[in-house]
């Protein structure tokens, strides 16, 4: 007679019955680092920071930073502190550095917010007979997880997880870009190529206005030195704007077809209902058009913050 684990295995090659609402609440949740004390599942009062500890992704992520803090510095302390007209350097300093916290602040809340992962470990003969399931009716199981897969979820080997609506795995921002955080990295990528294109613009002006004077007058620097951090930030600007408004152009896409990147990519057959441009809009971004949908700091809680960093001290702090 078979085990119950064996049983479960035999149901790897079925078709999955069991939708993307159909969570459960047991099995931790975060695939890398884990604050506070172990809660279960997506629940909405739990107490968990999500992290991935992969070092490339930790490398991208850093280098993403960097390069976004060096384009503010070039605006800022090359182009427009130095110059003369003060309205001119107000109105850009406020665009241009209210823009990048945007970006910076959509980065953050990719990177640390659980994409959609399926509770690991709860392919468990108690749980199964929980979903009283009817004669004949079969689950997909994960065997890298030993989790059961909802409908439209795919296993991510960097994050050691199955992720729902699994799009793909970002190491720049170092988080697979799935159900729940695909909002914040289109944010991201809408910033990012937005804070390109004005650097861009800014650096052009500049080029032109010290042509016209000579190269002391309008910068603080030596005028070697300028025009090599001016060079460096048009090559990054326009390397970021061409690569992010490409990717932001196949997040918009893919969000109103409902189809994911490695659904399209795998030409994988739709057997769920679509839902279609505002429709699937609305579902990723949440309610009706308006300026919210601009604000990565929608659903983050002063409150619930420090109690993610400062959390209760009776369980394990940092679960793997």
């Amino acid at each position: 007679m078979q085990s119950s684990n064996h049983r479960l295995r035999d149901m790897d090659q079925h078709h999955p019955l069991l939708s993307a609402g159909a969570d459960v609440e047991t099995g931790s949740l975060a695939a890398g680092v884990m604050v506070g004390s172990p809660h279960t599942g997506h629940t909405a009062g739990n107490r968990t920071m999500w992290f991935i500890q992969d070092s490339c992704g930790m490398v991208c992520a850093g280098i993403t930073w960097f390069l976004v803090l060096y384009a503010n510095f070039v605006v800022n302390f090359v182009m427009l502190l130095p110059s003369k007209n003060f309205w001119y350097s107000m109105l850009n300093g406020a665009t241009f550095n209210s823009l990048a916290v945007l970006a910076l602040a959509s980065h953050v809340r990719t990177m640390m917010t659980d994409p959609g992962a399926v509770p690991k470990g709860n392919a468990t003969k108690e749980y199964m007979e929980s979903l009283q399931l009817k004669p004949g009716e079969v689950i997909y199981k994960c065997p890298k997880c030993c989790s059961i897969k909802p409908e439209r979820a795919h296993h991510c080997s960097i994050c050691k997880r199955c992720i729902r609506k699994m799009d793909h795995h970002c190491p720049w921002v170092n988080n697979c870009v799935g159900e729940k955080n695909q909002r914040f990295f289109v944010l991201f990528t809408m910033y990012i190529s937005l804070i390109s294109a004005h650097a861009l613009g800014l650096s052009g002006m500049h080029f032109f206005t010290c042509i016209k004077v000579q190269w002391n007058e309008c910068s603080d620097f030596s005028p070697g030195v300028s025009v090599l951090l001016l060079i460096f930030l048009c090559l990054e600007a326009f390397l970021f704007l061409t690569f992010t408004a490409v990717m932001f152009g196949t997040q918009i896409h893919s969000i109103c077809n409902d189809e994911t990147e490695i659904e399209r990519l795998k030409n994988e057959k739709p057997t769920w209902e679509r839902r279609m441009r505002w429709d699937g809009m609305r579902a990723v971004f949440g309610g009706s058009p308006s300026l919210l949908w601009c604000n990565p700091f929608t659903g983050l809680r002063l409150r619930r913050l420090l109690l993610l960093t400062y959390g209760r001290r009776d369980g394990s702090e940092f679960s793997v």
